[in-house]
């Protein structure tokens, strides 16, 4: 999710911390939506309340080896959640200028309209519709050396513009590495609930080729040095996924969990400064297949 302007990434280091493991012990919260009865949130505190935060331009190793200066988590492009997603990502990059995006050349006709199919849109393998990639990562993603600054050129279209990025960028980059997933529930007593589980998206998250990933931050010591835990710091897109009132009773449980327990809370996520315990921690289980 490479975003904020960064004229001079910084270097990144030769070879990056081991990564904590994917079973740990995790603090989960249930609760019922306030603005919808037949739901039911199920909240990873361990995730929430951690001090994980995007470090691209700052460290940031990549997924794919030798990338991560440049690219981030940008390599594979973003694919569209639906059509609407799509539509809303047309319609911001139309003001995008050859001042803010460095490959408006390649998405753009010579009139300087935006291109679709071929432009800024590709298909997969599968036939489904993403961000086109060129010289080895999104269209949209500014190189290093850039004049108008490195990262997501949708993103600093949104800082420039007094915008949240999550209005301008799709849906998949803005939510990274936050996971919302659906399960419907059956009770007892006959009725059922639809679960609503915000989680970390870590390499699981990917499907089997996420262990294969080069360097996955959420997973990563190097990454979990941010001054605001991330229930703060992404409060912004907790709410487009949650629902302001839902958000509120999620923020009053993560302040009190980190109130009641300071550093010595339940469950705390092992890639934050003081629960990390060794190397051992770095084992990321069986090699899987390539996400690509």
């Amino acid at each position: 999710m490479p975003g904020g302007c960064h004229r001079h990434p910084a270097p990144t280091s030769k070879k990056p911390l081991p990564e904590v493991g994917l079973d740990f012990p995790r603090a989960w919260v249930e609760f019922a939506d306030p603005a919808d009865e037949e739901q039911v949130f199920r909240c990873d505190l361990t995730w929430l309340t951690s001090r994980w935060g995007c470090i691209f331009g700052q460290g940031c190793h990549g997924i794919r080896p030798g990338r991560g200066e440049s690219d981030g988590c940008c390599t594979l492009g973003a694919h569209y959640s639906d059509e609407d997603d799509e539509q809303r990502v047309i319609g911001h990059a139309r003001r995008l200028t050859p001042e803010t995006w460095q490959y408006f050349a390649e998405g753009t006709d010579k009139k300087g309209r935006l291109k679709l199919d071929g432009g800024i849109t590709m298909l997969d393998e599968d036939g489904d519709r993403q961000t086109r990639r060129v010289d080895g990562a999104c269209i949209f993603l500014n190189r290093p050396g850039f004049a108008g600054g490195a990262g997501c050129a949708l993103h600093t279209l949104a800082l420039k513009e007094g915008k949240e990025p999550l209005e301008t960028k799709p849906d998949v980059c803005w939510q990274l590495p936050i996971r919302r997933t659906y399960d419907w529930i059956d009770r007892p007593d006959d009725t059922r609930y639809l679960q609503v589980s915000i989680g970390e998206y870590d390499r699981r998250g990917w499907g089997a080729g996420g262990h294969d990933l080069h360097w996955w931050c959420t997973s990563s010591p190097e990454a979990h040095q941010a001054s605001k835990p991330v229930y703060v710091s992404y409060r912004p897109e907790l709410i487009e996924l949650m629902g302001a009132e839902a958000y509120a009773v999620l923020a009053e449980l993560c302040e009190q969990r980190i109130a009641a327990k300071g550093d010595r809370k339940l469950a705390p996520h092992p890639a934050d400064a003081g629960n990390r315990k060794g190397p051992a921690d770095g084992k990321r289980g069986k090699k899987a297949k390539s996400a690509e």
